[in-house]
């Protein structure tokens, strides 16, 4: 997608606020928001479930559903904004959205349901919002009224692969290894809710040329750098001793497992000086060069990759 996607006919239906969590919410003409939610809302609060949203479509759909055919309106699912002409199902996380002078990002898509403990739940014995609601935190305050349009802006999720060789990139031989790791990566987001954009680059071994790249993507505001090639302990292999100096932190928990599981089926794994890294709002893995080794690596890393990108922006625990 896009970085900017203004969708057409798209509005606020209603705001919606309550005093205590887990019940049906009073409609408002207008809300104020600040740096913790909307004022005067139950929800309102450092953490980052501070201003709810819901469809109208989906709403309708669920009325539909009810054996008693009862006509829920905005606000029973204890929503805070109703919206129109969004389909929710297809936003992401960190996307954001704007509504009059007030921003939010996205932060969470659906929640488990209270149970006893939901107004809805217990009148209905079922509720929309687990499936269907979102959730979001404030980027920047102000108010919002009923009918004010809503600016969609889907954020794609960064990500660059730099391939690290003397001889591909001479094109003595044809890089296998970086376009691995884009295939993997791709069969690894298909059907997960995040907007994927990939660069490439293919570069010798030189220091200079990795920490330029290195410092253009974390300007770009990349959220996943994965390098491959020149991991070892050769004397051009240099990617992680470049990285290591350019980030802010290292965690090597991930790495390790990969160079200790691997080490019985292959002695030489142990050998590899790959590493995971931050920069700023991004993640660096340094990979080997085989492919087999990308393939390896790539097991471990998927793992823990959705949960490392929340984490770096606050939201994983």
């Amino acid at each position: 997608m896009n970085d900017k996607n203004i969708l057409e006919n798209i509005f606020v239906v209603s705001l919606n606020i309550s005093v205590e969590k887990g019940t049906v919410k009073t409609p408002q003409e207008t809300v104020t928001v600040n740096e913790r939610g909307i004022v005067g809302d139950a929800h309102s609060g450092a953490w980052h479930r501070q201003v709810s949203m819901l469809a109208l479509e989906d709403i309708e759909k669920f009325s539909l559903l009810d054996a008693d055919n009862k006509k829920f309106q905005p606000g029973e699912f204890a929503e805070n904004i109703t919206t129109s002409g969004i389909d929710f199902k297809k936003v992401s996380i960190l996307d954001r959205f704007k509504l009059g002078g007030v921003e939010l990002e996205l932060t969470q898509i659906g929640k488990m349901c209270h149970g006893d403990g939901c107004a809805i739940f217990v009148e209905v014995g079922k509720c929309v919002m687990p499936k269907s609601g979102v959730f979001t935190r404030v980027i920047k305050g102000g108010s919002i009224k009923k009918g004010d349009a809503i600016e969609y802006l889907p954020r794609p999720l960064k990500i660059k692969i730099i391939t690290l060789s003397d001889r591909a990139s001479t094109g003595e031989y044809k890089d296998k290894s970086g376009p691995r790791i884009k295939e993997l990566l791709e069969e690894y987001f298909e059907g997960k809710r995040w907007h994927t954009q990939f660069d490439y680059s293919l570069l010798p071994d030189d220091a200079s040329k990795l920490k330029e790249e290195l410092q253009k993507s974390v300007d770009e505001k990349t959220d996943i750098i994965f390098t491959t090639g020149g991991t070892g302990i050769g004397p051009r292999d240099i990617t992680p001793d470049i990285v290591e100096k350019f980030a802010d932190k290292l965690i090597p928990g991930i790495m390790d497992q990969a160079r200790l599981k691997y080490f019985e089926k292959i002695p030489s794994a142990i050998l590899s000086r790959s590493l995971f890294a931050v920069k700023d709002q991004t993640l660096i893995f340094s990979l080997p060069g085989s492919v087999k080794a990308v393939e390896d690596y790539m097991g471990e890393i998927t793992k823990i990759l959705e949960h490392s990108i929340l984490m770096l922006h606050g939201l994983g625990h």
